[in-house]
């Protein structure tokens, strides 16, 4: 076994490779089938759009607004969603969540007016409060810092995922069954993406142990060794340990500062994805939703790219700000793109930078939080940082309206991305560098 160095697991040995490759393959994928499921019915409505604004009359202000008021609900709800979970474990809250998102997802079908579209998302968002920041924390329980990076990407990889496959399945679902039974495709949308969720939250209750200790399929020996590194990685660390600690340390609030900034290019880009490869001149809900794959296929790669380096080199900083300044790149190109094809491309680099950037963020925070508070810390930064989910599309919508352009919103996102990377540099390398 190991020694250890640090407060922390040295260099691991083959025996312990092999234990976290047995983890991983054991807990991983369904975390991932999850997350794939939740982000598709947290932005199949910029899919929705394509139709949904047309029926309904909704201007782009109200499609924008109601697309980011999701992220108020998350707001209110997500730190007592996530101390709830650390508290009755992990199994039962996230089987919760998703049952509950799912009903409410499928709802979208009925909506008629602007409130109603309002409230549902409101709910949507407070549904699903404490699954992403819930999963970020259980993963803590099982690898130390050292190997979240990359176990954070494959778990980010959902999103993309989401985009690679929702979107042309969104586009197929809108035009294949557009007006059957008397239904806009919009809704047959809703209706047919909510029901993995469902499914999936009887799995979770079936499947996923609330830790190392309640593992039947590791033996003691491997509990012990799991446990130990975790405790090493733990007891190198100086955060806070209280929920008004996590209030008044400035620390955690330069992450929400940064995870803001990164957050506001996220869903600028995945909400307005579909919106923005139609104007590049693209007809057709399928064809657009096949284009529109293509930047989430890029994302996935440079996932694996640059978390894969950030664990092997143990280095965070450069890492993170490295990819928010290829998504700089990319939106700034974007914005004024004259053709189809250079659209696609720079908006796949965006993609690619920003979306990887959020499994790289997450090192950060999870170095210097610990026991109770990582689960009051992770949740107090993912939901001050989600308020970018609401300020994003509902600006890029109402710009929209003034402008007729996706053009000055797209410039902003870009501005958020160097201050966001600009504070990465004024956090200290040895505080996350582990």
């Amino acid at each position: 076994m190991s020694a250890m160095t640090g407060g922390a697991a040295a260099v691991p040995d083959k025996a312990q490779d092999g234990l976290y490759r047995k983890v991983a393959f054991r807990i991983m994928p369904l975390l991932v089938l999850c997350y794939v499921i939740a982000y598709l019915d947290r932005v199949n409505v910029g899919f929705a759009k394509l139709q949904m604004s047309v029926d309904l009359g909704f201007s782009e202000t109200v499609f924008g607004l109601g697309a980011g008021i999701f992220f108020l609900g998350y707001f209110f709800f997500e730190v007592p969603s996530n101390i709830i979970l650390h508290r009755v474990g992990a199994r039962m809250w996230i089987a919760r969540i998703m049952i509950t998102w799912g009903i409410l997802s499928a709802l979208f079908m009925f909506v008629e007016t602007p409130w109603q579209f309002y409230t549902l998302r409101f709910l949507l968002g407070a549904a699903e409060a404490g699954f992403y920041p819930g999963v970020i924390l259980y993963l803590t329980y099982w690898f130390p810092s050292n190997r979240r990076a990359k176990m954070f990407a494959i778990f980010q990889a959902g999103s993309p995922a989401a985009g690679i496959f929702g979107n042309p399945l969104s586009g197929w679902i809108m035009d294949a069954f557009n007006g059957t039974a008397g239904w806009a495709g919009w809704q047959w949308m809703f209706l047919i993406e909510a029901i993995p969720a469902l499914v999936l939250g009887l799995v979770v209750i079936a499947m996923l142990d609330n830790g190392v200790q309640d593992a039947k399929w590791l033996n003691q020996s491997e509990k012990d060794i799991l446990a130990r590194n975790i405790a090493a990685d733990e007891s190198g660390k100086s955060g806070s340990h209280s929920l008004r600690a996590i209030f008044s340390d400035w620390r955690v609030w330069q992450m929400c500062l940064i995870y803001f900034c990164f957050v506001m290019g996220q869903y600028g880009l995945t909400l307005w994805m579909p919106t923005l490869v139609r104007a590049s001149g693209v007809t057709g809900n399928f064809n657009i939703g096949l284009l529109s794959a293509i930047p989430f296929v890029c994302a996935i790669i440079a996932m694996v790219i640059f978390s894969r380096s950030a664990d092997r080199h143990r280095e965070r900083r450069w890492h993170l700000v490295i990819p928010a300044m290829l998504a700089t790149v990319g939106f700034t190109v974007a914005a004024t793109a004259s053709s189809t094809t250079i659209a696609i491309i720079f908006l796949s680099m965006a993609a690619a930078g920003v979306l990887a950037c959020a499994p790289l963020f997450w090192s950060l925070p999870t170095a210097f939080l610990t026991g109770a508070a990582a689960a009051s810390g992770i949740a107090v930064i993912n939901s001050v940082g989600n308020l970018a989910g609401f300020a994003s599309p509902y600006m890029i919508g109402t710009l929209r309206d003034m402008t007729g352009s996706s053009a000055i919103g797209m410039y902003v996102l870009a501005g958020c991305l160097v201050v966001g990377a600009a504070i990465v540099l004024t956090v200290p390398a040895k505080m996350v560098n582990r």
